[in-house]
């Protein structure tokens, strides 16, 4: 039986690795760019940002390094004994780490934010399976959105994770699923050290695995539902004669959407070397490319759910339906049978993006007492949010379209330094460093014709060709930070540790010329200065090991968030009048964090218990001036504050050999202070409501075995509901979802069967309907009919399959 199971799966493998891959312009249908709705995502709600110099979560030998090993015993003792998820004991602050093989167990090319979903207090949504499609993802953690907690990977800053990013770039287009290493969150405040100026409410630190000093090829490959493909390779050198060593690996991953006509393509390359100079001296390099294309979903509302079901989707296939809409809109003549207005169902809608990132890093000991690294970096980034739009027709001249395509480009070109010392002095460990970037940003929306009788390809770039420019802006941001703290071990029992950080941040932007509608574009987009800074932003905390079981922690941190550069979020997305108005009143946002916890942890439990009140002040909010679709302009100002309260528990059970339980439960009372006022007139009765989008109950369940051989887990996750409204006037309700994961690793001295492995994983296990994402086309202050479009509907049941081989 094992052995007709095996030549299966190796037959399978082969095919799924060596077969053709679709190029870009072979692959299926949509469009690209969430553009649709130029709207702020970042208001769900905002609190503070915390942690303490070398504070570091205490990691079993098997979790210490970044794994990646050779052999499929190798593979499968290091599996059995690695923690999946370790509590940060010995931290003063709330943190876990997610392992690098609690990582892997998800569909290849998962985003690791579906992993980080299971701790305590994080909330991950996406409409898509594996969690990568961008314009849905979204990650609040105790109230707070992607655009106020910060994100990482190997201590370079990927940004604030916004759709149409202005300063960074996904996890998943920074590093492939195959080389994540263990990522950390702290819930509550990041390090001091982290390298992001909008770190209200957390951070996540994510790390990429090392080359290993053994040679040895990995290959795999995955296929499943919705026409999903993906093949994987990695070459490791092995210890070179100079002591370096390397790897380089590609992927290729393809699947249709799983509702409606489109794709989701990715093709993406890493690199990583390591080369030591001595016993003192350690040098890393770091490369990678990314190029993602995805078809997007429709945005739905609670009426159009009911009317018209979870599988209403954008109508790419049909131009001759999507024509017949815009002529309607137009012209003002009745719609299609079936089709309410002009929002109902779109043509075609799609993001594309490209990247190039790296770094170079040098680690150096000084002495035994003194160490410290110094890392430079870069990174460039062109994109399109692509919408065929009904509203704005073809010039007769160009091809009479009753639609045409709206873009919003983007380019990035950013490079900065980061650098640390470490000093150690009797029962003092002092560290101070230091984080520049200077990024250029540049952003544009523009529209290109289309013909009577079709259109381009679905994921097609139309940079080149546009009959309008209706706004072009160049920012140019530079971050400066500063940071000192120290560690003082006061006995044996108890560690403190406090310091600060100072933050400066100077944002400038550029309107460009030309016009739009005959009206020059540089008077009427805003060009000007704003800075962000506070010298003093500390953070203190405290960890107390009462003996070797149980121990208590507390924290406090205080942080500000700089101002977005951007023509669609933040300060600048306004009219010029509106910026000269607004520039002397705005106020970076701020938070105040308090933490109080106790963790418990032996050989087969780790449990903790965090308790936090946070304080989030100078709430900004972008109130959009019209339809948000249409693109039109919005004003910035600071609506008051927020306050949290809640309580964070976790543990993780090895209840028996091989078995584990792990659990999670979040509690979040976060609510608005203030109602909101424009020219002193109410304009939202919000105080004492309900943050958007932030469930107040969290819970999640996962049962697990690993004999080294078999594995496998069921995970229940459980949102409450979600308001999306300020008001609270509409929601959706909570949901319980299942996902199952199982797998084998085959352990024989064959060379065919020596390094195989094979894996099962089935999302949404009992095939649910539900609403993922709340909020993707922002959030209004009432919605009592329920027609928003700000919904996205749960990927159904899918299920994959993937077989993995190690050469050595």
């Amino acid at each position: 039986m094992k052995l007709t199971l095996a030549i299966t799966t190796c037959l399978t493998g082969a095919a799924v690795l060596f077969a053709t891959t679709a190029s870009y312009g072979q692959s299926p249908t949509t469009a690209q760019h969430k553009a649709k709705r130029s709207t702020n995502r970042s208001h769900a709600y905002q609190p503070p940002v915390s942690t303490q110099p070398n504070d570091r979560p205490v990691t079993t030998a098997a979790h210490s390094a970044h794994p990646a090993p050779n052999s499929s015993a190798s593979r499968a003792e290091a599996a059995g004994s690695e923690s999946i998820v370790v509590l940060g004991a010995g931290a003063s602050k709330e943190t876990q780490t997610i392992s690098h093989t609690a990582i892997q167990q998800y569909v290849p090319g998962t985003s690791p934010f579906k992993a980080l979903s299971k701790l305590p207090g994080v909330m991950f949504t996406s409409s898509d399976p594996l969690g990568s499609y961008e314009w849905s993802q979204q990650i609040i953690i105790r109230g707070f959105d992607q655009s106020r907690l910060g994100f990482t990977m190997d201590g370079i800053p990927l940004g604030n994770l916004a759709y149409g990013n202005d300063n960074g770039l996904s996890i998943g287009r920074a590093l492939q699923t195959e080389n994540n290493g263990p990522a950390t969150l702290t819930q509550g405040a990041g390090s001091i050290g982290v390298a992001a100026s909008n770190d209200l409410g957390g951070a996540l630190q994510f790390t990429s695995i090392d080359p290993t000093k053994k040679f040895g090829v990995d290959v795999s490959g995955t296929v499943g539902s919705a026409a999903t493909w993906r093949t994987f390779a990695r070459v490791n050198s092995g210890e070179l004669p100079g002591g370096g060593r390397f790897y380089v690996s590609y992927d290729h991953q393809g699947a249709n959407k799983w509702k409606g006509d489109g794709v989701q393509i990715q093709d993406q390359a890493n690199a990583k070397f390591i080369q030591p100079f001595g016993e003192h001296v350690k040098l890393t390099l770091f490369g990678d490319w990314s190029k993602r294309a995805e078809n997007d979903y429709q945005d739905l509302s609670l009426s159009m759910i009911r009317r018209y079901g979870y599988r209403l989707d954008n109508i790419t296939g049909n131009y001759s339906l999507a024509k017949q809409i815009g002529s309607a809109y137009q012209n003002g003549t009745a719609f299609p049978a079936g089709i309410e207005n002009q929002d109902t169902t779109y043509y075609n809608a799609a993001g594309l993006r490209q990247d190039a990132m790296g770094y170079g890093k040098l680690d150096f000991d000084i002495t035994d007492r003194l160490k410290g690294s110094i890392t430079g970096y870069g990174h460039t980034n062109s994109g399109e949010g692509v919408w065929v739009t009904p509203y704005n027709a073809t010039p007769a001249a160009l091809g009479g379209s009753p639609l045409s395509v709206r873009t919003t480009e983007y380019d990035i070109h950013r490079a900065g330094f980061i650098g640390s010392l470490t000093y150690k002095i009797g029962n003092h460990t002092i560290e101070g460093g230091f984080w520049f970037e200077n990024n250029n940003f540049e952003q544009a929306r523009r529209f290109y014709p289309l013909g009577q009788n079709g259109t381009p390809d679905s994921i097609h770039w139309y940079k080149g060709n546009s009959f309008e420019t209706q706004w072009q802006s160049a920012f140019n941001t530079r971050t400066y930070q500063v940071h000192i703290g120290d560690t003082w071990r006061v006995t044996p029992n108890l560690k403190v540790n406090y310091g600060f950080k100072s933050l400066i941040v100077d944002n400038n932007a550029r309107a460009m010329n030309g016009n739009y509608l005959g009206t020059p574009l540089a008077t009427t987009y805003p060009s000007g200065s704003l800075n962000s800074t506070n010298g003093f932003l500390p953070q203190v905390g405290v960890n107390y090991r009462i003996n070797q079981n149980n121990e208590l922690f507390a924290d406090y941190a205080r942080n500000m968030a700089a101002y977005d550069s951007a023509q669609t979020s933040g300060p600048f997305s306004t009219t010029t009048a509106g910026f000269h108005v607004l520039k002397g009143k705005l106020k970076p946002e701020m938070s105040n964090t308090e933490e109080l916890g106790y963790r418990f942890h032996n050989r087969v439990i780790q449990a903790s218990i965090t308790g936090y009140y946070v304080e989030f002040q100078n709430r900004l909010l972008a109130v959009t001036q019209g339809v948000g679709i249409q693109g039109n302009a919005s004003v910035l100002s600071n609506v008051g504050g927020v306050t949290a309260r809640g309580v964070d528990m976790a543990f993780n059970w090895i209840f028996a050999r091989n078995w584990s339980l792990f659990g999670s439960y979040a509690f979040n009372n976060s609510f608005y202070n203030n109602n909101v006022y424009s020219n002193g007139v109410m304009s939202a009765r919000i105080k004492g409501k309900n943050v958007v989008a932030m469930p107040r109950n969290l819970a999640n369940l996962q049962l697990g075995y690993d004999d080294g051989a078999i594995w496998g887990n069921v995970l229940m996750q459980f949102q409450d509901r979600r308001y999306y409204t300020y008001t609270n006037d509409a929601y959706v309700p909570g949901n319980v979802i299942f996902n199952l994961n199982v797998g084998y690793r085959f352990q024989s001295s064959n060379w065919f069967l020596r390094g195989l492995d094979a894996q099962v994983n089935v999302t949404n296990l009992f095939d649910k309907h539900y609403v993922a994402t709340v909020g993707s086309n922002g959030f209004e202050n009432s919605d009592p009919s329920g027609t928003f479009q700000t919904l996205q509907a749960g990927a159904p049941r899918m299920v994959f399959f993937t077989l993995r081989k190690h050469f050595d």
